[in-house]
């Protein structure tokens, strides 16, 4: 890992072509961040991120007629965002923030060199920068040297840096899972020490940060570090009760230890990433303890409650908290399966799940499924190839996820001359479960059992 590795970045047209702007302009221009910690890496990226020494006004003028797009969101903040080809930047005048004590919103204020900007950021492997359009490398807190050695520090004292902005505390986590880095001692004493000041920070942000480091490489030693340091208590408590409570079908692992696992079994998208994390959290609620053992039942059902309200208080969009609680309320569905299913059952669970869900509860079903007895392990995965083969050829047999009784509620109404009321429902139940049991197919059936139950339940024998 060396300086040379960015010189592919310097040279990508648009960086040098708005570097010759600034520069022609007056203004001092420099690469910073992730873009450039990301190149030496050897790591490519289309969003690129600017420190500057001009005003957002004067920033705006001066890539006028070079942008395709041009956002000014962020504007109060310093920040002028903008497209061109199929790259994003954001230019920021140099800065620094913090937040007050009791404030949700970062103070922001302008800064006057780069050295006091990047002394402000969260970490030294992101406080490096590339002076536009020449080139130099500007380093003040060692952060190449951090970032060859796989150490997390802070620029400045990380009980400064956690006051200024208390998201740094998780962010480091996010980088630990991201890019495998180990936080300083003092970072994780400070992280202890002002996990508190967490409570500040706005639940988007603090939602942000978690799907990030979700969906990282290995958030599995992340997870971890919240829960010993005691911030995952600030905004996903579940996390630390799961820590203390054993699993007796996982004799090996705590329920925390197991969902670690299971995390980082799944592939790395945020619903399912979300539902592994979660699959479990209602354990906690309903354990029992019998002449039989301990037992967690329906903790599945208990669980989806339970995530629903976690993941609307940290402001999650409604379809991810609809699609992550289906999965998590479906995922011991399948354990019954080995006692035998009938294609009626088949149908029903196709039914009741819905076809959009099928393909991310079978990999959460899989990815749960990490006890260390390996012939048991396998028969799960039997027992799943099995199920996902005999849901294929229903659906191509029928299209089982669309199947409707025969007859629909206005045509059972004028058939038995009823109004609108429960009968009606309960016809059209057991109509449906004929229909997936296969004992009626055609309107003449479902007329023929409409009128036997009308005969049994009403006392009336209804034409045609």
């Amino acid at each position: 890992m060396s300086q040379g590795q960015t010189e592919e970045l310097i040279n990508h047209p648009i960086i040098r072509h708005v570097g010759r702007l600034f520069a022609a302009a007056g203004f001092e221009l420099y690469l910073v961040g992730g873009s450039v910690r990301d190149a030496l890496l050897g790591r490519e990226s289309d969003d690129f991120d600017f420190a500057t020494s001009a005003a957002p006004e004067q920033t705006l003028a001066v890539v006028r007629g070079f942008a395709d797009d041009i956002w000014q969101i962020g504007m109060d903040f310093g920040t002028i965002g903008l497209a061109k080809a199929q790259s994003k930047l954001e230019i920021t005048t140099f800065r620094e923030e913090k937040y007050l004590e009791s404030s949700r919103h970062p103070e922001v204020t302008f800064a006057a060199t780069i050295e006091t900007d990047l002394s402000r950021r969260d970490f030294t492997i992101n406080a490096m920068a590339i002076k536009l359009p020449g080139g130099d490398f500007i380093d003040p807190f060692n952060g190449l040297s951090d970032l060859a050695s796989g150490r997390l520090r802070t620029p400045i004292s990380p009980e400064q840096s956690f006051t200024d902005d208390p998201l740094r505390m998780l962010r480091a986590f996010r980088f630990a899972a991201k890019l495998e880095v180990t936080p300083d001692k003092d970072v994780v004493e400070a992280i202890i020490e002002y996990g508190q000041r967490l409570s500040i920070v706005s639940r988007e942000r603090i939602r942000d940060e978690l799907s990030k480091l979700l969906i990282s490489p290995m958030p599995g030693r992340a997870l971890t570090g919240l829960v010993d340091t005691g911030l995952a208590a600030r905004f996903l408590p579940e996390l630390a009760e799961m820590g203390r409570l054993r699993d007796p079908a996982n004799r090996h692992k705590d329920v925390l230890k197991h969902t670690i696992m299971v995390v980082e079994n799944v592939e790395p998208t945020l619903v399912l990433r979300l539902a592994a994390l979660l699959h479990d959290v209602g354990k906690s609620k309903t354990k029992t303890e019998g002449p039989d053992g301990i037992h967690f039942f329906h903790h599945e059902v208990v669980g989806a409650k339970m995530a629903r309200k976690r993941l609307k208080a940290l402001r999650f969009p409604t379809k991810i908290i609809d699609e992550v609680t289906t999965l998590i309320e479906s995922h011991m569905r399948f354990h019954t399966y080995r006692l035998g299913w009938s294609d009626k059952a088949v149908r029903k669970y196709v039914r009741e799940i819905g076809t959009e869900h099928l393909p991310g509860l079978g990999k959460l079903v899989r990815a749960d499924c990490t006890t260390q007895n390996e012939s048991l392990a396998k028969k799960y995965g039997r027992l799943l190839d099995e199920l996902e083969e005999r849901i294929d050829e229903l659906e191509s047999a029928e299209e089982s996820a669309k199947i409707r009784p025969p007859l629909d509620g206005n045509e059972i109404m004028e058939f038995l001359q009823l109004k609108l009321g429960p009968e009606v429902g309960k016809v059209l139940n057991m109509l449906l479960e004929a229909r997936l049991d296969d004992q009626i197919r055609t309107k003449q059936e479902a007329y023929d059992m409409t009128r036997d139950w009308a005969e049994k339940n009403l006392g009336i024998n209804p034409k045609l």
